[in-house]
């Protein structure tokens, strides 16, 4: 058998990080959650039992990952996308929320109705 290569002795280490990572992982909030509820999407209802498992993920509801109540209060689980669009909804919410640059917004002009009474009252 032939030496390894430093290259490949990186790659190991790569791989054996990644496992050790994914492993310590395992152990937290995620283990937990998936013990505690089903593996059914909070949002859809789509079942990940089986090889999909590892398409479910663990939503922290307040938006604060330091929240892990053992009972798991804080916690749903999201399907991939159901758990992006609940991002990008707080994203967008978030945007909106702050103020412009232009400081306030001016008022509309535009009168839509202008002149309906009459244009009912032309005869037909």
């Amino acid at each position: 058998m032939a030496a390894q290569s430093p290259r490949d002795e990186d790659l190991h280490d790569v791989i054996a990080k990644a496992r050790s990572d994914r492993e310590r992982r395992d152990h937290g909030f995620r283990s937990r959650a998936l013990a505690l509820f089903p593996p059914v999407c909070a949002r859809c209802g789509r079942d990940f039992a089986g090889r999909k498992l590892r398409e479910l993920t663990v939503h922290h509801k307040d938006h604060n990952h330091d929240n892990n109540p053992a009972d798991g209060s804080n916690w749903e689980l999201l399907c991939l996308y159901c758990h992006e669009n609940e991002h990008a909804r707080n994203d967008v919410a978030t945007a909106y929320d702050t103020p412009s640059d232009a400081g306030t917004l001016a008022a509309a002009t535009y009168q839509p109705f202008a002149g309906l009474d009459q244009l009912m009252k032309k005869p037909r």
